[in-house]
């Protein structure tokens, strides 16, 4: 039987991807990795095949149960993963995301494990200087295809974009736009648009993310692919598709004002194809609530 690492595996991300991993292969171990910093027990998935344990990543290599076993694939999730909390928690997010990360490449190195990263699409062109966050996520982008070169690493680069969907955070500041508005929504608050509110996102499913993630690990080595949905919308459409009062709030710092994702070379090479919509995802929500 294969062996599995998932960090971060409680949160948002990881959580669905354990869940597709258990339906797409049955002879796998999966072993979740999660501090709980923004990981949730609720997101655990009953089954044989994973077992949870808490820990930090920049004490992966002292973990007594993980030094014990081989790993054929490490998929890092455990980041901090917010562009404007950074600039208020830069020693949480540097410590994390390139202390935290280093240590995860040199675990999945000395295990002789494929890794599996999932990168941020803040990191394109001149985003990558533009927080924190995103400057520690271009850093680890570097270093994995450096101990590639270097110490000959299988690695598997993934970039993502605005994810939204099922066991998404809805409040406090590690929460996303998407999950917010649906919050706002059902109290029956205003919507918040950052101003301008022009500011456009390739907003990707879950489902979508998890799948071009689990297709770049398991069809492809030493690549990067970006996985998105191919369409974007400004916060102000969005805003509006879900038929509901909003308000415009102050800008923030780090904010983009464009994304769009090129998936060209996933489709291609993976048979990548995003399959969820954000506007049919919208309208579902407001049915349901």
């Amino acid at each position: 039987m294969k062996n599995i690492l998932i960090t971060g595996g409680a949160g948002f991300i990881a959580s669905n991807l354990i869940n597709l991993i258990i339906q797409k292969n049955k002879k796998l171990l999966i072993y979740s990795y999660d501090n709980y910093s923004t990981g949730s027990k609720s997101n655990h998935i009953k089954s044989k095949k994973i077992k949870y344990l808490r820990g930090d990543t920049w004490n992966i290599n002292k973990n007594k149960t993980l030094s014990k076993i081989k790993f054929d694939m490490v998929y890092h999730f455990a980041e901090f993963s917010r562009i404007v909390p950074s600039f208020k928690n830069y020693d949480k997010c540097i410590k994390t995301n390139t202390h935290g990360t280093y240590e995860v490449i040199k675990f999945a190195l000395l295990n002789k494990s494929k890794f599996v990263y999932s990168a941020s699409s803040s990191t394109i062109g001149k985003n990558k200087y533009l927080s924190p966050y995103s400057w520690t996520k271009y850093g680890n982008n570097e270093l994995i295809k450096n101990f590639s070169n270097w110490f000959g690493l299988e690695y598997v680069i993934v970039y993502f974009y605005n994810v939204y969907g099922n066991n998404q955070i809805t409040s406090g500041e590690m929460s996303a736009v998407i999950g917010i508005f649906e919050k706002q929504y059902v109290a029956k608050r205003y919507l918040t648009v950052v101003k301008p509110g022009s500011q456009k996102r390739d907003f990707t499913h879950v489902d979508d993310i998890v799948n071009g993630t689990y297709l770049a690990a398991t069809k492809s080595s030493n690549s990067e692919f970006h996985i998105g949905s191919g369409k974007n919308y400004s916060l102000l459409q969005v805003a509006k598709m879900f038929k509901h009062k909003f308000k415009l709030v102050p800008e923030r710092p780090g904010e983009r004002f464009y994304s769009l994702s090129d998936s060209t070379k996933a489709e291609k090479i993976l048979k990548y194809t995003p399959k969820k919509d954000l506007s049919l995802y919208i309208k579902e929500f407001i049915k349901k609530n």
